[in-house]
């Protein structure tokens, strides 16, 4: 290897951890503004931070979008802390890879905009289907009971908004899972919208 090619190795692999770094900040700070669905439980929050970690999956592929979710996660922890013992940031981190690793992995073969689009839709699908195993057996066992609440108290705040809700399996049937399908379309919908604007500055 010459010494040039060493040198714009190094380069590229010093401006890839930049990049990851300031779009790992980013998306930390967005994790700040999450907003309540009049469909879902008081904890169950829309954020767009998992917007910056497809951004950086499309752009800069899959390590870099599984990078950025992870430090995200770990920003938050250090700045936030933890209330539930770092189950609930587990449950976080497993959710927001199952969106960002199969959609960077197929966007990465399939640079195209179907096949950007069928990217997304493969990770909303994941997304769902982790989301309520990770709820099922980590986030709401857990919200149970670090906050003291009965799992009963949880599922009457999911039958109170759906009468249909009546056990845990229900709870994750027509609560997490249509709450995770609508975060899954309105992030992809978002990245849609700003992908072509901020590639260019990516790829730089």
């Amino acid at each position: 290897m010459s010494a040039n090619t060493m040198i714009s190795t190094k380069t590229s692999r010093v401006q890839w951890i930049a990049k990851v770094s300031v779009l790992s900040a980013i998306a930390f700070i967005l994790m700040m503004f999450e907003i309540p669905l009049p469909f879902a439980p008081s904890f169950y929050k829309l954020g767009f931070d998992e917007v910056i970690v497809l951004l950086g999956g499309f752009s800069l592929g899959p390590l870099a979008g599984a990078a950025i979710e992870t430090m995200k996660i770990i920003l938050n922890l250090l700045f936030q802390g933890s209330d539930t013992a770092f189950v609930g940031e587990i449950s976080n981190l497993l959710v927001g890879l199952s969106l960002v690793l199969p959609s960077a992995f197929f966007y990465k073969n399939h640079k195209t905009m179907k096949g950007a689009f069928i990217s997304m839709g493969v990770g909303v699908l994941s997304m769902a289907f982790v989301g309520c195993l990770a709820n099922y057996f980590i986030a709401l066992p857990a919200y149970s009971y670090f906050y003291g609440l009965q799992m009963s108290v949880i599922v009457g705040m999911g039958s109170a908004i759906f009468p249909l809700v009546k056990d845990t399996f229900t709870f994750v049937i027509f609560m997490t899972l249509p709450f995770n399908i609508v975060k899954g379309l309105v992030v992809s919908f978002v990245t849609a919208l700003l992908y072509k604007r901020v590639s260019p500055l990516l790829h730089r």
